[in-house]
């Protein structure tokens, strides 16, 4: 009787497909291995490194002695609530003078995501229980479809992205969410990242709050603050009225009180830190800048270093893309190829976390890609994790 347990019935998860890649990449004795699937910003040195911004605020807190530990409100640090909402919409918005707009701090992006998914389950009046329908786009992050999924949800997909064209899917996109009288739930993951400018990346969700429509936001704030263990995240809601705002964050304070009870207080100090002070913001933003350059110019690189090896196809659409993350376009016999013959893990809808790729292995990569793009003539499926 001592080996039995009443909890022998409960079945093993499968592990998520990033984790599954990471697993196979670690167990990979190959010293030539590359993996190009992180989540991390990381510098040409192949270092995730903290902002320079970042340490300074995070030396003043350490140094002010009128700071305490404090807990935080259910809905997190005022002053950072104040400081994000008008990062995302712009501190002169309509929506945010007429306080109708205001955000909440959560643990991180996915949090805002399961947080914003429980309430929307309940209260969203234009669904019943029967039919509550999400659409994520394709690709997607697992997490963006189990955040809803795991309440309640239907998970639905529209057509995001062009493999054959390797763009936007336009077209596509219009014609799967078209007529459908849906509620926006915008993910903004890295929010000055993209571009290098903060209100140029912006300016999708505040398009839509320009039109009032009522939507929510999720924000990260791991990349574009360097803070991934401090999981410092938001949710911003935009609704028509004032009265409406107020009795949808008396609904979220709820869920979050019995959800984490208080978020994370150093992280959401540090960027409320920055934000607030013009000299810190301007660094940030001159940080952030630099980021985006080089990611731009690691990008011109390798389609440099494709060219002049005489690779197959065109790649100008590596360039077109921004952001920390690129399509290359590759197919299944390629990614095939290049993870079990050549070691270099992506995942299975081709991704590549482009900081990844620096002055060390940038050439040797090229080297791969061509290689694999050479000799593989026929598309096949993924099956490196099965290995």
């Amino acid at each position: 009787m001592a080996g039995l347990s009443v909890f022998d019935d409960t079945p093993m998860l499968a592990v998520m497909k990033y984790k599954a890649l990471n697993n196979v990449f670690n167990r990979d004795p190959s010293p030539r291995k590359l993996f190009l699937g992180n989540r991390e910003y990381y510098e040409d040195d192949g270092q995730c490194t903290v902002l320079h911004v970042v340490k300074k605020v995070q030396r003043r807190i350490i140094n002010d002695i009128t700071l305490n530990h404090e807990y935080l409100p259910d809905l997190g640090l005022s002053e950072f609530n104040r400081a994000v909402t008008a990062l995302l919409l712009g501190k002169d918005c309509t929506a945010i003078v007429e306080r109708r707009a205001d955000s909440i701090q959560v643990p991180g992006g996915k949090s805002a995501l399961f947080i914003g998914a429980q309430f929307l389950r309940k209260w969203y009046n234009m669904i019943s229980p029967k039919t509550a329908r999400v659409y994520v786009s394709i690709p997607y992050w697992e997490h963006h479809a189990s955040a809803f999924f795991k309440v309640g949800f239907e998970v639905y997909s529209y057509r995001y992205w062009n493999n054959d064209k390797l763009c936007l899917a336009l077209p596509q996109l219009l014609e799967d969410l078209e007529r459908k009288n849906q509620f926006p739930f915008f993910y903004s993951t890295a929010q000055g990242l993209a571009t290098g400018d903060v209100q140029r990346d912006a300016w999708p969700v505040r398009y839509f709050v320009n039109e009032r429509f009522e939507l929510f936001c999720a924000q990260s704030f791991s990349k574009n603050f360097t803070l991934y263990s401090e999981r410092v995240g938001s949710l911003t809601i935009v609704t028509r009225n004032n009265h409406t705002l107020i009795t949808i964050r008396s609904q979220i304070e709820e869920l979050a009180r019995h959800t984490w009870s208080n978020p994370p207080w150093i992280g959401a100090h540090i960027i409320a830190t920055v934000l607030n002070n013009p000299a810190f913001f301007t660094e940030w933003q001159e940080n952030l800048k630099k980021m985006a350059e080089r990611l731009m110019l690691t990008k011109e690189k390798l389609k440099e270093e494709l060219r002049i090896l005489g690779t197959p196809g065109s790649w100008e659409h590596i360039t077109k893309q921004a952001g920390l993350y690129i399509f290359p376009g590759f197919t299944g016999s390629q990614i095939n190829y290049l993870m079990k013959k050549l070691r270099i893990y992506i995942s299975s809808d081709a991704q590549i976390n482009i900081s990844n790729v620096n002055s060390q292995n940038l050439a040797y990569l090229a080297s791969c890609i061509h290689e694999a793009v050479v000799s593989s003539s026929e598309d096949s499926p993924v099956s490196i994790l099965n290995n």
